[in-house]
């Protein structure tokens, strides 16, 4: 996977550099490691390098649980100048291990408090949520009602018939499961998704693709990412999105320097760009809840009591508990993971 992962990035920038030409010349390439959207790529390196005209974004791109472990793995010789548009929880992993250069650019204190780290190590971008969508066609037919609360998943009725991320590979899934040990406890959250896991049909390896089945009807229930149930929903889907009485476990979009590269400078000016109120319109346009307190952009079909509905959750613990409480999960639930490609 890493040499699979080595020659992307080579491509990259071997494609960068035969598009821009000459121009290149006078830019530095950063190497930015993201688990963005394959759709949001384009858009957010136009926007990057307009801001920093010195700078050509090289992407790397995969999904968190990817990409976290990539990192990881390359510890002791980077190859990422820039973290950018991954999951806060990752970055403090990262940062445990040494691996992240200090810089609070200047702005950041502008933005709500939970966007910004203790330390100064990273900034945050956006926050993302783990929903519920429910089909209320397919539900009808299986004979189910809309659940209010995790446990109403445990239902019987359900067997089968939902699907959630998996934790080692999705962020999204992850942060679900972060927050039912923290919420619950480690003894009563286990138990949970003993029986949650009965009911599964299989864990996807991506963070959209619950809420896709259930808006599909290939599944009634899907556990998955807040913005792709709005999007669902907004296409027509016959979903419900439901936000469970526990709360709604959560993470955030964050970006950070690598200690060790070597260009420091020119990624400084895209951390300065990453706290401005142009940025965080961009990220609003992805994402309902973002960092800057005066932008505001909730798409149709988003809860509005989404904010006010976000579990209690302590993202230095999700980090520090990451390796344990995947190798548990793995243990227990890894009979039902969705072939990876």
């Amino acid at each position: 996977m890493i040499a699979r992962f080595a020659k992307a990035a080579a491509a990259a920038v071997l494609l960068s550099a035969v598009l821009a030409g000459p121009a290149l010349a006078q830019k530095t390439t950063l190497t930015v490691y993201t688990a963005l959207e394959n759709d949001q790529l384009a858009p957010f390196k136009a926007a990057i390098e307009q801001a920093v005209p010195e700078v050509n974004v090289a992407w790397v791109r995969d999904s968190t649980g990817v990409i976290t472990a990539r990192f990881l793995a390359e510890k002791d010789n980077p190859k990422a100048d820039l973290v950018l548009g991954l999951a806060a929880s990752s970055l403090l992993l990262f940062n445990k291990g040494g691996l992240l250069e200090p810089y609070k650019p200047a702005g950041a204190d502008k933005l709500k408090p939970q966007f910004q780290s203790k330390d100064g190590v990273f900034v945050g971008m956006d926050a993302f949520l783990g929903v519920a969508c429910y089909n209320t066609v397919e539900g009808e037919k299986a004979g189910t009602s809309a659940p209010k609360s995790y446990k109403d998943m445990l239902d019987p009725k359900f067997k089968g018939k939902v699907v959630m991320p998996h934790p080692a590979s999705s962020g999204t899934g992850y942060l679900m499961v972060a927050a039912w040990l923290q919420n619950m406890g480690a003894a009563e959250a286990w138990k949970f998704m003993d029986g949650l896991h009965e009911n599964i049909a299989v864990y996807t390896h991506s963070g959209s693709a619950p809420c896709v089945q259930a808006a599909k009807g290939e599944r009634v229930l899907g556990l998955g990412f807040d913005m792709r149930a709005a999007r669902e929903k907004s296409n027509g889907a016959p979903i419900d999105i439901i936000l469970p009485a526990e709360g709604a476990g959560w993470d955030m979009e964050a970006a950070a320097i690598v200690k060790g590269s070597k260009n420091v400078a020119v990624a400084k000016k895209v951390m300065d760009w990453a706290v401005t109120k142009d940025a965080n319109v961009l990220y609003s346009k992805y994402y309902a809840l973002v960092a800057h307190p005066e932008v505001k952009n909730l798409p149709p079909n988003y809860p509005g009591n989404a904010e006010a509905g976000m579990a209690k959750v302590d993202l230095q613990r999700m980090a520090n508990e990451r390796e344990d409480t995947l190798k548990e999960w793995s243990k227990r639930y890894e009979s039902k993971a969705a072939p990876k490609n």
